[in-house]
């Protein structure tokens, strides 16, 4: 069985939901948010679990016969930065216990692609060395440290460390007023008959449908055999704010949607990641781009609220 944490929010449950598509029994937990998306199979075990409580994640492992651990569950840092970044840190060392102690095949842990920023190179690959730069927020500053600590954590112990380095993923779930992707903001002010602020048509950068990146960890977390330890996870094509409005006019002919030609910020090319590791390993396809997405996506929306 692969434990997904943070099983029921916009990544993990896709996760949840394409592993059971690939044939594998999946418990999902969640802390705060325990509603189960439709989306989800009900044959997912959906379980109530603080990632932080060792004891009750020590009872989770009597209960189940967990062979695999994605490990997603994270918060969202309020004013005070050391509070969250000991919750997320205490959280993953509770984890790598478990895995440890449970003997598990392998440990997936989501980092960034934030831990790339600094470099000048496009597309963005694992083989570049990760700059000294200094984060811009302390999800970026976590996720960068998350990466040693867990291959450090796992040297010597049979578990496989995994890191996901995730593209900038939006999707079902996500809250429409997020500030950390600009695409569900925009399609929600669609929806209530408003008109956006106009947006530069050659702006953009990368692109990961949660679906898709759902599938490409499930891909990951249970292939036969990976070369690597640290994996780009997106859809590996850039996106233009260009196609972002085609596609949304597509699928909302009435929006009311403003473009400004060529970029915000003058000449240039925006970062984005290159799969071809993830590809070459697991075989994966991105089956979404930015005009089915918009689609699937404003059709979800018409029933959801988030």
């Amino acid at each position: 069985m692969i434990l997904v944490t943070g099983g029921l929010g916009m990544i993990g449950a896709q996760t949840a939901r394409a592993l059971t598509d690939l044939g594998h029994s999946v418990v999902a937990t969640a802390h705060r948010r325990t509603e189960r998306p439709s989306f989800l199979p009900h044959d997912v075990i959906v379980e109530r679990l603080d990632v932080t409580d060792a004891a009750a994640v020590s009872a989770l492992g009597d209960r189940y016969r967990i062979t695999d651990i994605i490990h997603l569950a994270g918060s969202i840092p309020g004013e005070d930065r050391v509070a969250y970044l000991r919750a997320d840190t205490a959280s993953l060392l509770t984890m790598l216990d478990a895995a440890r102690a449970w003997r598990v095949r392998r440990f997936a842990v989501a980092g960034s692609l934030g831990s790339y920023l600094g470099r000048s190179e496009v597309p963005w690959h694992e083989d570049l060395a990760l700059p000294t730069a200094p984060a811009p927020h302390p999800i970026i500053a976590f996720k960068k440290a998350v990466e040693p600590l867990t291959t450090n954590a796992l040297q010597g112990t049979g578990t496989e460390a995994v890191v996901l380095r995730i593209g900038s993923t939006w999707g079902p779930l996500m809250d429409p007023a997020t500030p950390f992707n600009a695409i569900p903001p925009y399609i929600s002010a669609v929806l209530r008959g408003e008109r956006p602020a106009a947006v530069h048509a050659h702006d953009g950068g990368d692109f990961c449908y949660a679906p898709d990146a759902g599938r490409a960890i499930a891909m990951l977390i249970t292939a036969d055999t990976l070369a690597h330890d640290v994996y780009n996870v997106s859809s590996g094509q850039p996106f233009t704010n260009g196609q972002l409005v085609d596609a949304v006019r597509a699928s909302v002919p009435r929006a009311r949607l403003d473009v400004v030609d060529g970029r915000r910020t003058g000449p240039g090319r925006d970062p984005y990641l290159d799969i071809s590791r993830l590809s070459a390993d697991t075989g994966f396809k991105p089956a979404f781009d930015v005009t089915t997405a918009v689609a699937d996506y404003v059709a979800w929306r018409t029933h959801h609220d988030r």
